[in-house]
């Protein structure tokens, strides 16, 4: 049930943020790579209930994601394993090894064939899933990778950060970073465009860097001064236009990719950002928002109306990640005790 005794919504007046994005004519490269690995996305429902409670890492889980167009959840954990759960039933489906380190993000291509882990040992790990083995072990940042993105057109390029400060793209066809770029703060949250022209980055002073990029260079572009304490978030909307980004200040910002600007914002006086890698998620269909809390708490907030409407209870520690199914359900949720929630 919905706990209203402690819910405190704030937003911008802005007018219509939730406008269509600008259309984009795309080459026909594009156009039929878009075709053949097409996403489908549900509407999706408020959870209301505790489905599943499952023991998976030792040591804590600070990633989670969806594949597309499935109800399975792949998790990454502390304790050097990558593993695959059915949550219609909870049951461990797959275990990924062959790496060291934990894992502190996650990432998967548009057609589900790889899956990229960024890893305290200072690699990225790429997993061909169709066999469950390792595809490429990719070196070059000297300090752990924080931070990890698949490029949505053809998922031939991945994106990294780590704490060398260093944001790096990869090509997978030949093993080595074709560009990198030094940023004078630490990035914890990074995110290509849907177009790959543009690396949407978030930095422990604050901002969102937005950077142009191709093949062989990338270039800062323009920067939004989106919280006062380090970004712990970016998740883009399906809008096309909005990216949701995450705070230590505990605000959830929504930025306008068009204009570069804050157009409406939220935060609840219960809710406290659980570290500087904690995640939030989207729903499918752009509706709500599921911020975790350092309290345990799961909290789901309607941007439209701009308030929280429910408060899930569940986790007893810390909750580091959450992820909602492109299919409208389930909605999962992790936390520093290796503890995953799956919520209907």
């Amino acid at each position: 049930m919905t706990d209203n005794s402690n819910m405190e919504g704030i937003q911008d007046d802005v007018k219509d943020p939730y406008s269509p994005p600008r259309k984009k004519i795309k080459t026909d490269d594009e156009a039929s790579a878009s075709k053949e690995n097409a996403v489908n996305f549900s509407g999706s429902l408020v959870p209301t209930a505790l489905k599943y409670k499952i023991h998976a890492h030792e040591g804590g889980c600070s990633s989670i994601l969806f594949p597309f167009n499935s109800q399975n959840l792949i998790s990454g954990g502390k304790d050097n394993t990558v593993k695959i759960w059915d949550t219609s039933t909870g049951a461990l489906t797959s275990l990924l090894q062959g790496f060291q380190g934990s894992v502190y993000d996650l990432a998967i291509s548009s057609d589900n064939s790889f899956l990229a882990a960024a890893l305290t040992s200072q690699k990225l790990c790429v997993w061909e899933l169709n066999t469950s083995k390792i595809r490429q072990t990719l070196t070059g940042h000297s300090q752990k990778v924080c931070a990890v993105d698949v490029g949505k057109v053809l998922s031939r390029y991945i994106v990294s950060a780590g704490s060398d400060q260093m944001i790096k793209v990869w090509d997978l066809q030949q093993d080595y970073p074709v560009c990198s770029r030094y940023i004078s703060s630490a990035c914890n949250a990074i995110s290509f465009s849907s177009d790959e022209t543009t690396i949407c980055s978030g930095h422990a002073n604050g901002k969102v860097i937005f950077s142009k990029v191709n093949r062989f260079w990338m270039n800062h572009s323009s920067e939004v001064e989106a919280h006062t304490q380090s970004v712990t978030s970016i998740c883009p909307l399906q809008n096309g236009s909005l990216i949701l980004s995450s705070g230590r200040d505990n605000w959830h910002n929504l930025i306008d990719t068009r204009t570069m600007q804050i157009c409406s914002k939220f935060r609840t006086r219960c809710s406290r950002v659980a570290s500087n890698w904690s995640r939030v998620c989207v729903s499918s269909d752009d509706n709500y928002a599921v911020v975790g809390s350092a309290d345990g708490s799961v909290y789901v907030w309607s941007m439209q109306m701009g308030r929280m409407v429910n408060a899930l209870k569940g986790h007893t520690a810390p909750v580091l990640a959450c992820s909602w199914s492109g299919m409208g359900m389930p909605l999962a949720s992790t936390d520093s005790d290796g503890t995953i929630c799956i919520w209907s």
